[in-house]
């Protein structure tokens, strides 16, 4: 009889897993299915949100800042 093996883990830091499993010997083999919860799904977020949670957050709030900062640092090359 195939016998089953239900463990809830965790994701590891480069997204993996890690499995013990007692009953099994080295060199058997095993079939893993991996079933991601509902709160694994991916969830879509604004390139605006993902900027704004980065330490130092954004430099300039408009397009008008950028222009000044660019032309102020053209200029202190010419100098």
């Amino acid at each position: 009889m195939q016998s089953a093996l239900r463990i809830t883990t965790k994701v590891l830091l480069g997204n993996k897993i890690e499995i013990e499993i007692p009953e099994a010997e080295i060199g058997d083999s095993v079939d893993v299915i991996v079933i991601l919860s509902d709160k694994a799904e991916l969830k879509r977020r604004s390139v605006v949100d993902i900027l704004n949670e980065l330490p130092g957050r954004q430099l300039f709030k408009t397009a008008e800042e950028v222009d000044k900062y660019l032309q102020e640092e053209r200029e202190s090359w010419e100098r």
